[in-house]
């Protein structure tokens, strides 16, 4: 057999075990369903929807112009990706996965980017948002706010680490030589870029803001699922034996570093999702060091979820998966190594100065709390939004 007719069997019995399992373990499957789903509603989509619609209208006004020309000296040359880049990398720390994947396809759709340069940039563009690594890792997991410097600093250290890597991916075409611009702009060129691009788009701002919130919400369905489908998979394999069978492959592979046995099926769920596995490796009785360790590896490797959700936004685009695999294994094996190195630098529960002039533990989880409790509204409120602005466009277009 060639090695497309394994991968056909292989696809589709796995597909056929999922499905005789669902119908084995119903009430399991529904159980890991509801899981996912509120970790969609109450954290995902509240989080990731603003953000969305906000960088939909920068695009739309023309402000990522005005920025990528300014950012140009700086992303070019460390990078090797056009000033555009540092917009998708800061909103990608703002709010999370997998919004790099998407602003990466949208430049690239707009051939503001080329292949080799969406490559590049979805490479170091995905990380975990600083609420979530404060809030619900070091603070609701952990119960430890000191502990969010140290994975902040290592998560976002291997983004850069990875990026910096990442540009030796490929070689550089000549449509990207030719927009190298290293010298800095007047502000009155880089306004006038975004005058341009915001006149070539001619669309009323009510449609702009219309488009950006259908958009924005069509991709957080999206996400939605492949979390939920996440969640199952992850429960029925659990069910079948096979994260224990892989737990004990993971157990030999943490022995060769003397960690604790005990985080082999945190490390394992969280290959699959980080949040779970996360939680999972904070409730072992291994070490605080070693579980840390490994949460920061899991979070900068993302999960097979996160990667799933960011593989669907740039399938529609010729920007390739695997390279993107490639730099979510470095990251996380960078993001690892900076925690263990970072340690005793980094992690001072006591003595970090940001910290003693407030109840940080409370602040922090005050804030954590405060979005978990609003979150469900806004989650609803949007979606009805959505809802009106799909069907007033649809009967628009059937009159």
């Amino acid at each position: 057999m060639t090695r497309s007719q394994w991968q056909s069997l292989f696809l589709g019995t796995s597909a056929a075990i999922l499905a005789a399992s669902l119908m084995i373990f119903p009430q399991a499957s529904f159980d890991a369903s509801l899981r996912g789903l509120s970790i969609w509603w109450d954290v995902v989509f509240p989080s990731l929807l603003p953000f969305f619609i906000i960088s939909e209208l920068l695009i739309a006004f023309g402000v990522v112009s005005f920025l990528g020309a300014f950012m140009e000296p700086f992303m070019r040359p460390l990078f090797k990706v056009p000033g555009t880049g540092g917009f998708v990398w800061a909103m990608g720390i703002a709010s999370g996965n997998p919004a790099g994947a998407k602003l990466t396809a949208r430049l690239w759709k707009e051939k503001r980017i080329t292949t080799m340069e969406g490559e590049r940039l979805v490479s170091f563009t995905t990380a975990s948002n600083p609420l979530f690594l404060f809030g619900a890792i070091a603070v609701g997991f952990f119960h430890d706010p000191a502990l969010g410097i140290l994975l902040a600093f290592a998560h976002y250290g291997a983004n850069v680490f990875v990026g910096i890597i990442m540009r030796f991916h490929g070689k550089e075409d000549a449509a990207s030589r030719s927009k190298k611009k290293l010298a800095l702009p007047s502000v009155k060129a880089a306004f006038q870029l975004l005058h341009e691009e915001r006149l070539r788009d001619d669309r009323p701002i009510g449609k702009k803001l219309g488009d950006a919130v259908q958009s924005s919400v069509q991709t957080l369905l999206m996400i939605g699922g492949f979390i939920i489908l996440f969640s199952v998979i992850n429960e029925i394999l659990s069910l079948l034996n096979v994260t224990a069978v892989l737990a004990m492959f993971a157990g030999m592979f943490l022995a060769v570093f003397q960690f604790s046995s005990e985080l082999s099926v945190p490390i394992v769920s969280g290959l699959f999702e980080m949040t779970l596995g996360s939680q999972l490796a904070s409730l072992t009785d291994a070490t605080l060091k070693q579980k840390v360790i490994i949460t920061s590896f899991m979070l900068a490797f993302a999960g097979f979820s996160a990667q799933a959700q960011a593989g669907s936004l740039l399938a529609e685009t010729e920007i390739r998966f695997r390279p993107f695999f490639i730099a979510r294994c470095m990251q996380g094996v960078i993001a690892a190594c900076l925690t263990y190195l970072c340690w005793d630098a980094l992690y001072q529960p006591e003595g970090i100065a940001v910290f003693t002039a407030w109840d940080h533990t409370v602040a922090i989880k005050g804030i954590w709390d405060m979005f978990l409790l609003g979150s469900p509204y806004f989650t609803l409120g949007m979606l009805l939004i959505s809802i009106y602005i799909f069907h007033k466009r649809r009967m628009k277009t059937s009159v």
